[in-house]
């Protein structure tokens, strides 16, 4: 096989010389079939614009080779007759992986793989773009036909394995020929994914944020290669170089990872075709500003069997909207215009293809656009334009010949041709008999429908109103039909029998009755007015079976329909928590304006300002959480024992929940840290939660880089299991932290130098060196405290934040001397060995020292009880309330690095306001607004509200999957889910 293949090199982009030409022929006479067929009477869709009624076309040599609604026949011709019949160019199916061999998976052997297994390759296993799917082809007859019966004609295929996955091969289905003369190109397109090759046991990345960091590296050393920089051949960057022309096609798994492969290509001026999930009705301002076309697979979610009320309780609202609002996906991409190529992918192309695709069209797509999608832009996006996807002359002779109109679910594909080679489907010498026809038998009148498709009808029979049981069988144009007896008190049958003429205007055969008679009977076909009329009929039928919910932002429980905007208000006679120098003021006012805090004092104009009376209520800063892990897809990249080059905001979930649950506790800001599962951790993303925001809406711009540090059990992996990974020891954590500024240290010298490799770790390092980037470092004894000052000392910068410091209190002095800020939890010890010694009163104590000292969260349910937490050292230690406020508000800023512009009531920061019904510090108090930059996300009044709309949306979804599956659609099972509370020591990832 490869050796053809070989052979064959010169010719697939173009196809030019058949392989007849030149191979030896051993069995007989050469010839060469030089005959046209002409195809004649067809309405021909010669693209998703321009229909031919009554036209013609010919083909010769699996060509195109001209189209018309008059061409010249040549006299060596097979003439057509398509009378009455439908020409499509048959479809282009762009990512598959048809034909491929499955690869390999790696044998386990019991421990993970932290390097490399291959010589001559990459660093790391998983990006293999050396991989040829032609190496690893070999035709599936079984398969193609499946493709071949939805309407397909070329697919492009892959092998499915890896982050970089090499080469694709755009294959037509024809069938009767080699291998070798169906592949149109062999190189296609390149393809991507965040997904780790089966074929390595390599750990390296455990992330979706780890994948994007490999990317992003891959991508400085294939430009460092190129320029002949590598003293040692890499096969794996030759590969990647050598495909970077091609078309670069990046499948990925959900809808925040479609964003995040168009980040990676916007960073290197890539332009993926992005393979998509269905789901880009959710984002569609997003998935419009990818400027990428997408590949969107049309696997709808079926309805849930929700009959048992307690199973329905656990069904989550976001589930059942998907469900409600999926099949209107690709309408609203195409309003939106927004590009995209349909796929078999992830579904039987056979079985349910076709039938999705009609509920699409029924659904609101058109079928101008649907027609497009399958045709001329998948063939323009592999560089097939004008050769794929189109009747017109030169193309491939790739079409199909159908009954009727190909979104018609009674329309049958009678034959699918492939590059001027025929597939029969179904015999297109079978009359069309479907219709309504007026039945007389006996003397008697009955009513007969004729539905489905031509060579697979289905009767309908009435008498009056009564409906007739009825058995139609049809083969070879010979109809039977049994008729039960219209008394139902008896159980007799009619049998009628005809051999169908082609036209059916008029169907005449014998009939015998109950009682052996045998007569005749007629049925008359209803002329085009009647017919019309029933159709219509059948067309409302067949109509949407249910409303289509409107997307919310986030399309999720307590979404906003629009996202809300900026505010003026005055917030009169407050009780003030400044966390300034000013203290708690009483019955005084906050004017907001333009999103910032414009004034404070009393007895403020509003200025055309809303005013909201706030007599008997308390007036706070936003809460900052310093060390939180919500809103995020991935918290540890545990692959290696360094991860400063993944970034936290490359992971950012604007989805999650937990962000409205925050903002209804008061909490406006939080640093989202990587996981405590290496000594040196990923980046860190500064979030102002802005519900309903996408995620780059959500990043904190003003503020500066920071990184997470961990020293402890965590990082030694004494509560991993069996490893094999350095270090072991918390004296190998030290060194590690040694080596590592070490080298960057090094790397920073070598800087601008010939040959200079690029190095996204050491770059994050780097800026730690030189004070660009702060470190939030996860700590609790105080040996471990002390080594990591004395190695920032060593390179001569300082540990910013020691988070969760529970052995604070016995170096407090240490860290003053040193700089570093601490954040920690309010009363948590004895949970863990290393957290013997903690005590509750160690927030008040550093306090007292002159620590800046914040209250933490690490856990999305304490997160949204900070003021609470805050309140905790008013007890153990005996500190003001006004410092414990601090604690949650200004002093995280600071640590932070973003007082200037959040964390107090001042004039001139950014209006990041709570408005509480009580005292903050009370049990008993609540939100009832909270707001970020003059922008309410949070409204008590409103989430009253929205909980009657939840469940009214939620009683009316039910209500339509009651109705599918009582109407006969199959259900599938509620499965209850257990929320997942993410913490620093999450390993779930490493699994």
């Amino acid at each position: 096989m490869k050796l053809k293949l070989l052979i064959f090199g010169v010719i697939f982009c173009g196809f030019s010389m058949n392989a007849q030409d030149y191979f030896p022929k051993n069995d007989g006479v050469k010839t060469k079939n030089t005959n046209y067929t002409v195809f004649k009477n067809a309405r021909i869709h010669v693209d998703p614009e321009t229909t031919i009624e009554n036209g013609m076309f010919s083909i010769q040599n699996g060509k195109i080779v001209s189209v018309g609604k008059s061409i010249s026949v040549p006299k060596n011709a097979v003439i057509v007759d398509l009378e009455g019949k439908e020409v499509y160019p048959s479809f282009i199916d762009i990512y598959s992986d048809f034909g491929m061999e499955k690869p390999k998976r790696a044998d386990g052997g019991g421990q993970p793989q932290y390097d490399a297994g291959r010589e001559g390759y990459y660093w790391n296993d998983h990006i293999r773009p050396e991989t040829e799917a032609v190496a690893h082809f070999s035709y599936d007859e079984k398969a193609a036909e499946k493709y071949q019966k939805a309407g397909f004609g070329v697919v492009n295929t892959h092998m499915p394995d890896g982050i970089v996955r090499g080469t694709g091969m755009l294959v037509a289905l024809t069938p009767g020929v080699t291998e070798g003369d169906r592949i149109i190109n062999d190189r296609s397109a390149q393809y991507l994914s965040f997904d780790k090759s089966v074929q390595s046991r390599q750990s390296y990345p455990t992330s979706i944020m780890g994948a994007m960091a490999l990317i992003r590296q891959v991508y400085n050393d294939a430009n460092w290669y190129a320029g002949g920089n590598a003293e040692n051949t890499d096969l794996a960057l030759e590969a990647l170089n050598k495909n970077k022309g091609l078309t670069q096609i990046f499948v990925t798994d959900n809808l925040l990872d479609e964003f995040r492969a168009d980040k990676i290509g916007d960073e290197f001026g890539i332009q993926y075709v992005i393979v998509g999930t269905g789901k880009e009705y959710q984002r569609l301002d997003k998935a419009k500003a990818t400027a990428a076309t997408y590949v969107v697979p049309l696997n709808f979610p079926s309805p849930f069997d929700v009959e048992d009320p307690y199973m329905a309780s656990h069904l989550g609202l976001q589930e059942m909207k998907e469900w409600n609002q999926a099949p209107a996906n690709l309408k609203m991409m195409d309003s939106a215009k927004v590009p995209f190529i349909l796929t078999t992918h992830s579904i039987d192309a056979e079985k349910d293809f076709r039938k999705n695709l009609m509920e699409a069209v029924n659904y609101g797509l058109t079928k101008k656009a649907a027609l497009a999608a399958l045709t001329t832009i998948p063939a323009k996006t592999m560089g097939q334009e004008g050769k794929l996807g189109t009747i017109k002359q030169g193309a491939w002779a790739n079409f199909l010949i159908t009954s009727g109109d190909y979104f018609d679910k009674e329309s049958t594909i009678y034959e699918n041709w492939t590059q001027g080679k025929k597939k029969v489907l179904e015999s297109m010498d079978v009359t069309d008999i479907t219709g309504k026809y007026d039945l007389k038998i006996d003397g008697k009148d009955y009513e007969l429908s004729l539905t489905g498709e031509p060579t697979k009808p289905k009767a309908e029979v009435t008498m009056g109103d009564t409906k007739i049981g009825s058995k139609l069988s049809f083969d070879q144009n010979w109809m039977t039909l049994l008729l039960s007896s219209p008394d139902t008190t008896k159980t007799e049958f009619i049998r009628l029998t005809a051999n169908v003429p082609a036209k059916t205007e008029k169907i005449s055969g014998k009939a015998i009755m109950p009682n052996g008679k045998q007569t005749s009977f007629t049925a008359t076909k209803k002329t085009a007015e009647e017919s019309g009329k029933d159709k219509k009929k059948d067309k409302e039928d067949q109509a949407k079976t249910r409303e289509i919910l409107a997307v919310s932002y986030p399309n999720n429980v307590y979404g906003f329909k629009k996202l809300p905007k900026q505010q003026n208000i005055l917030f009169k006679n407050a009780t003030v928590w400044t966390s300034e120098d000013a203290g708690v003021l009483e019955n005084t006012d906050v004017l907001v304006k333009n999103g910032k805090i414009a004034k404070v004092g009393k007895d403020l104009g509003a200025g055309g300002a809303t005013v909201i009376d706030a007599t008997g209520k308390h007036l706070t800063a936003g809460i900052i959480d310093e060390h939180s892990h919500i809103a995020a897809s991935a918290i540890n990249e545990a692959g290696q024992n360094s991860s400063a080059e993944v970034q936290m905001e490359d992971v950012v979930d604007p989805t999650d929940v937990a962000i409205y649950r925050d903002l209804a506790g008061g909490v406006t800001t939080v640093q989202l840290l990587h996981g405590s599962a290496n000594p040196i951790g990923g980046q860190s993303a500064i979030l102002q939660l802005k519900w309903g925001e996408s995620a780059e809406n959500m990043i904190f711009e003003e503020a500066p880089g920071f990184i997470k540090f961990a020293l402890g059990e965590n990082v030694k992996q004494s509560n991993w299991g069996s490893n094999i990974r350095f270090p072991q020891t918390r004296m190998g954590v030290e060194q590690v932290y040694m080596d590592y500024f070490g080298r960057a240290k090094a790397y920073e010298a070598n800087r601008g130098s010939e040959g200079f490799r690029k190095d996204e770790e050491m770059e994050t390092l780097v800026e730690i060196l030189n004070g660009e980037r702060f470190i939030s470092c996860h700590s609790y004894v105080q040996s471990e405290i002390n080594m990591l000052m004395k190695v920032a000392e060593h390179f001569d910068f300082r540990i910013n934040t020691f988070t969760h410091i529970l052995e604070g209190y016995k170096v407090a002095d240490k860290m003053k001397e040193h700089g570093v800020g601490a954040s920690t939890f309010s009363d948590w010890w004895a949970y863990k060995y290393e957290v013997n010694d903690a005590i509750p009163y160690n927030a008040s104590i550093m306090n007292e020292v002159g620590l800046t000292v914040a209250i933490n969260s690490d856990d999305a349910e304490m997160s949204r009880r900070l003021n609470q937490e805050a309140a905790k050292s008013v007890k153990y230690g005996g500190m003001s309330e006004e410092d414990a406020w601090k604690m949650v508000t200004i002093n995280p800023a600071k640590l932070l690095h973003v007082d200037n512009l959040v964390g107090s009531i001042k004039e001139g920061k950014q209006a990041d306001l709570v408005l509480w019904n009580e005292h903050p510090l009370s049990i008993y108090a609540v939100p009832e607004k909270t707001m970020i930059e003059g922008v309410v996300y949070f409204d008590k009044e409103r989430d009253a509200k929205l909980r009657e709309e939840i469940q009214q949306e939620r009683n009316m979804l039910i209500g339509q999957m009651l109705k599918e599956k009582n109407s006969g659609v199959k259900t599938q099972p509620v499965k209850k889910k257990e929320e997942q509370h993410v913490h620093c020591d999450l390993l779930e990832e490493v699994k």
